[in-house]
């Protein structure tokens, strides 16, 4: 391949331009920069090689997101669970709406009740839809 642009004579008679084929991907480069076969070669091949860096480093980053799913910010509005001490007690499921005045149990990890309440949600909906 030729390289084009200013260089006289050179230009018309010397091939010094390189085009590189990665053939998995199908990522092309040129590189008709130096006066050099080799230095334009060698010039294509780290293009390459930075874009195939690029391009796994986009796929990790895709890999690592569909493992973590959606992230879900601990923020005021997103919590699921209400508790109140005082002046009353009561613990309140935001997504079901099943309450219970016994604070104490839910502390002490009884929340059969809200798993209960929150599979019966699940289901009416998925009945809805």
């Amino acid at each position: 391949m030729r390289a084009g642009g200013k260089g006289g004579q050179n230009v018309n008679k010397v091939e010094t331009a390189v085009r590189v084929v990665h053939i998995p991907s199908g990522i092309s480069i040129r590189c008709a920069e130096e006066r050099s076969q080799l230095l334009n070669k060698e010039k294509a091949i780290a293009r390459l090689k930075s874009k195939l860096v690029v391009i796994a480093q986009e796929q990790r980053v895709e890999e690592i997101n569909e493992i973590r799913g959606d992230g879900v910010e601990a923020a005021w509005g997103n919590q699921i669970l209400n508790y109140v001490f005082h002046p009353y007690k009561m613990v309140k499921d935001v997504r079901t709406g099943y309450e219970t005045a016994d604070v104490q149990a839910v502390i002490d990890g009884e929340i059969d009740e809200f798993i209960n309440a929150f599979l019966r949600s699940r289901a009416a909906a998925s009945i809805e839809q």
